[in-house]
């Protein structure tokens, strides 16, 4: 399902070519979207995105990739700076590899970690070859 099928306000079916996408988004017609690297590989699908109070922007995706069929779901928050919206296929791309997002550093739904830590903010950035917005 994409964007335009969770639209339950009609934000992208204006025929007139005036709506808020792309540039302006609805957050819940993106949570489900998936994400796919530039091999074209699947990486994972965004299931929440976390936004910094302080400044009003969204500071990381929560992306989820299962193990084994859905068993043993991992969870990873991926700097917003990581993302591209790929509106011709409806989904986000990253350029990174399969590989590294295996060994990015993840969580499961029962061990969230301090998304407001310093240093956890600077290990995942790192990871992700982004850096922190001021």
């Amino acid at each position: 399902m994409s964007y335009e099928e969770r639209d339950d306000y009609g934000m992208y079916r204006n025929k007139h070519g005036k709506g808020p996408g792309p540039e302006l988004m609805g957050a819940n017609t993106l949570i489900g979207d998936h994400v796919h690297n530039l091999q074209n590989e699947h990486l994972g699908v965004i299931k929440e995105f976390m936004v910094d109070m302080r400044t009003g922007s969204i500071a990381y995706a929560v992306m989820s990739a299962s193990r084994f069929l859905g068993i043993g779901e991992k969870l990873f928050a991926v700097p917003w700076q990581a993302l591209t919206l790929d509106t011709k296929n409806k989904r986000f791309t990253m350029d990174v590899s399969k590989d590294r997002i295996d060994a990015a550093p993840g969580f499961d739904t029962d061990h969230w970690p301090n998304m407001a830590d310093q240093g956890w903010m600077d290990a995942v950035h790192a990871h992700y070859g982004t850096t922190r917005a001021a």
